[in-house]
């Protein structure tokens, strides 16, 4: 009897034991093989050149024109230019502006008026990536045509109203005034 109760006391130590080790991660039962991902790559990379071919062939149809590449990848040039101030709107100053939208066959698809005076608090609110970028890049009174890719206009998903999937866009912006937020804040 003594040897059985022995024999049960080392099969349960043993078994829990075993049953304490710790488990190990199971390898998932399907495997990506990464092509779905290549493939949108190569896919994006077409569409950004066609795009990017189609905004070359404007600025060359223009030699007069002389358009500057930001490096956040769009295009733009002064309208009007302020050559006497340096300030530049930066995060939290309130930025007022009209903006008009076109496509790049030149068909107005938002007019100023449609868009009225919009109020922008720079890099706190979401507004379009380019036009997010591009209003830094200005002065006060200063007139601005931008050259947005689609990726830096609205994207794959388009506004879901008149402006579509991949669509690269014309603005043309007008940053009438910008205050700093404290400023803005005392005279209220």
């Amino acid at each position: 009897m003594k040897k059985i109760t022995q024999m049960a006391i080392l099969l349960i130590v043993f078994v829990t034991v075993i049953s304490c080790k710790q488990q190990q991660a199971r390898m998932p039962i399907s495997r990506s093989s990464g092509t779905f991902m290549k493939e949108s790559i190569e896919r994006n990379k077409k569409l950004i050149a066609g795009e990017e071919a189609k905004i070359d062939s404007i600025i060359k149809s223009n030699p007069q024109i002389k358009y500057i590449a930001s490096k956040k990848g769009y295009w733009y040039h002064y309208e009007s230019k302020n050559e006497t101030d340096t300030l530049r709107p930066k995060k939290g100053d309130i930025a007022n502006f009209d903006y008009e939208i076109k496509d790049l066959k030149g068909n107005v698809v938002y007019s100023e008026v449609e868009l009225r005076p919009q109020t922008y608090a720079v890099d706190k609110q979401n507004i379009m990536m380019g036009l997010r970028h591009g209003i830094k890049l200005m002065r006060k009174n200063e007139k601005v045509t931008f050259l947005f890719p689609s990726h830096m206009a609205y994207g794959y998903h388009g506004d879901n109203k008149r402006i579509g999937s991949n669509e690269p866009l014309i603005c043309t912006v007008t940053l009438n005034d910008f205050k700093p937020e404290t400023k803005l804040k005392t005279e209220n």
